[in-house]
């Protein structure tokens, strides 16, 4: 293996000049690269550059910058919110009600049942009918749907059963029974929120969206005891007095 080759420069007259050391494998005539790189070594970038053009990655920083900051934001006003509804009562809850009730409900609502269970004692069975004008504008009031039985069988056999199926009917029941006790008056702002709630949920679901389809919908609500087992294990019978009959006033079918 040969050395390094020494080329002089300068020609002529007394230049006097050092030699100049070139490796042997380059050739005579072959442009020297001090920054030589591999073959099919990408060019540098400027720094943070990322191959994207000048300005973008600011941008989308900013952006997630103010999403995050958003999602913080909301996460805090919805703890502050829940605590001040789980909360005793207090001149902050009290003063701040309105706007603690409808950030809660119906979305939000707190069961502290889920922490201390509590078995329910009665079984509500829901069923609407629709009341509608036909072209002949003859009234036609529809037969009972029994709701709660469309729900039980799309849960029963079910791997993963809809939580929606589960409980927005049973819930929106609940919520109006305790705003309305044993009138059907909303005598508060809570009170219509569920009713409203209650009824859009009727009408969605003998409707399926269909804007315009009924006029009119009732609710009518079977409320059977659960019944009680023995030592044995044996179901207990429930009497008839148990079964408790409402029905409750025609609501119209707008805004749902």
């Amino acid at each position: 293996m040969t050395g390094p080759t020494d080329v002089r420069g300068g020609g002529g007259s007394g230049g006097g000049r050092s030699p100049v050391r070139v490796p042997d494998d380059i050739r005579p005539g072959e442009p020297v690269d001090s920054g030589a790189r591999p073959p099919g070594h990408a060019p540098d970038r400027p720094p943070g550059s990322g191959g994207q053009p000048p300005g973008m990655r600011p941008a989308l920083r900013g952006a997630t910058r103010v999403v995050a900051a958003l999602l913080v934001a909301v996460s805090l006003v919805h703890v502050v919110m829940v605590f001040l509804h789980v909360a005793p009562p207090n001149q902050i809850s009290r003063r701040y009600a309105p706007q603690i009730q409808s950030w809660i409900y119906p979305f939000f609502e707190q069961n502290w049942r889920l922490f201390a269970p509590e078995p329910e004692s009665a079984e509500p069975e829901i069923s609407v009918r629709t009341e509608s004008r036909g072209t002949d504008g003859v009234r036609r009031v529809s037969g009972w749907t029994d709701l709660t039985a469309i729900d039980n069988a799309s849960v029963r056999y079910s791997v993963f059963p809809s939580h929606t199926a589960q409980n927005m009917l049973r819930r929106a029941w609940t919520g109006y029974v305790e705003s309305h006790g044993n009138s059907d008056v909303s005598y508060s702002e809570r009170a219509a929120m569920w009713q409203e709630y209650l009824r859009n949920i009727a009408v969605e679901r003998v409707t399926g969206g269909r804007v315009g389809a009924v006029e009119n919908v009732q609710l009518r609500v079977l409320t059977r005891s659960v019944p009680g087992y023995d030592a044995s294990g044996h179901t207990l019978p429930v009497p008839a007095a148990a079964l408790e009959t409402r029905i409750l006033p025609w609501w119209k079918a707008k805004n749902a």
